[in-house]
């Protein structure tokens, strides 16, 4: 095992062997063999370059993913699917967006009377899931250890009871349970994507999310609504570079734009929803929406 310039790795389990290195000076390649010994297992630790050391667990069989999906399958059945939310773990409550999604998690949670789903986390997803508990709507969540670019102190989330949330060590097991969130099972069930504004997270999950839509891995039989939240245009490059893609031609003439829908204020949003799933309230609860924006306080 080598490691990068300004890293120490531990080596696990290696049996010992001579392995040959090779690199050039000018025109001549010259030949190493270097001898690594034999090392007994032993917890992982890395050392990073500002000298800090940061533990980790390791994963010593694949039925622990198993298990925790598991896990994550028992808490939908238990709080029930609903709306999926992706967003940013940056914007606090003092960003525009926060309000805006708060607004919006419990305009949704009222219309579609589900359970709020989200990673959990800080920024626009504690807007969502204060915004769902406002309306009195059940929330739940997959919590992991590291949001904003931190590690959190804790794996307790600051006040969502223990039974509502799973804090997951393998991303792959928090991946599976966001989207069995949305998977709709039955012509009853009333799920959503909603992908507010955020980073490189949010991208990641939005876009697996857009393929397995694509590949009708999700949806095939009962679609599932994806609305995009364009707030202030905020993903307008993204756009832009989709539309570039077309032109290029690795994306299909208005593919993805008929896998999901692009919303830039709450009112759109709720429009889309109620016409998607029929529901008879929704002229009520836009024209409440289209108040509030008039003061301001949602756009």
């Amino acid at each position: 095992m080598v490691g990068s310039f300004g890293h120490h790795v531990f080596v696990r389990n290696s049996t010992q062997r001579t392995v040959k290195f090779g690199s050039f000076r000018g025109k001549k390649l010259i030949n190493y063999n270097v001898t690594i010994p034999k090392f007994k297992t032993c917890a992982g630790r890395a050392l990073l370059c500002k000298r800090e050391f940061v533990d980790f667990e390791e994963r010593s069989s694949p039925d622990e993913v198993r298990k925790e999906i598991e896990q994550c399958y028992e808490l939908i059945n238990r709080l029930g699917r609903g709306v999926v939310y992706l967003g940013s773990s940056r914007m606090g409550p003092d960003h525009p967006h926060y309000l805006q999604s708060f607004e919006l998690g419990g305009e949704i949670a009222r219309l579609l009377d589900c359970t709020t789903w989200s990673g959990a986390g800080p920024g626009l997803m504690d807007a969502v899931t204060k915004g769902a508990m406002q309306a009195g709507k059940p929330v739940g969540g997959f919590k992991v250890g590291k949001e904003a670019g931190e590690w959190t102190a804790s794996n307790f989330h600051p006040y969502l009871p223990l039974e509502t949330y799973l804090t997951c060590r393998f991303f792959s097991a928090r991946k599976h349970g966001l989207v069995d969130c949305a998977v709709r099972n039955d012509s009853c069930d009333r799920t959503a994507v909603v992908a507010l504004p955020g980073g490189v997270g949010t991208l990641d999950e939005m876009f697996e999310i857009l393929a397995l839509i694509q590949l009708e891995r999700i949806g095939s039989e009962l679609p599932v609504p994806f609305l995009v939240m364009n707030y202030d245009s905020f993903y307008k490059k993204l756009f832009d570079f989709l539309g570039d893609c077309e032109d290029r031609g690795t994306v299909a003439k208005d593919e993805v734009a008929s896998l999901w829908k692009i919303c830039d204020s709450n009112s759109e949003a709720l429009s889309y929803l109620a016409e998607f799933y029929d529901l008879s309230s929704i002229d009520k609860r836009v024209h409440e929406v289209n108040l509030k924006s008039t003061h301001g306080i949602v756009s």
